[in-house]
């Protein structure tokens, strides 16, 4: 089983075929209590160390990061450009009432 899951009015779903369902509206995520968009890796970064999360080094082509209190791990491509919905939505997923995927 492969896709994204998308929450959308409190429900929780699977989109088989992310590219069809997100097919002409660009996503960025937010950070809601700042209301910020998040643009970079260091301004993501900031705000989940505030949050507890830790930075792992273990692989050079990724980007890690390990809450203590959690089972939960964040992987993240290391290059920016290739920050996709899917990832936003882990983060989302895993930082509940912290950040949202917004339509640009």
């Amino acid at each position: 089983m492969s896709g994204v899951w998308v929450f959308k009015n409190g429900v929780l779903r699977l989109v088989e075929n992310p590219g069809d369902h997100f097919q002409g509206s660009r996503k960025v995520l937010v950070h809601v209590p700042t209301n910020e968009v998040i643009t970079s890796y260091a301004i993501l970064e900031t705000k989940l160390y505030n949050l507890g999360w830790e930075r792992y080094y273990d692989d050079p082509e990724l980007l890690q990061y390990h809450k203590r209190s959690t089972t939960h791990l964040i992987t993240l491509p290391k290059d920016f450009n290739k920050f996709k919905t899917m990832h936003m939505y882990d983060i989302v997923v895993k930082n509940r009432n912290e950040f949202e995927v917004r339509d640009m």
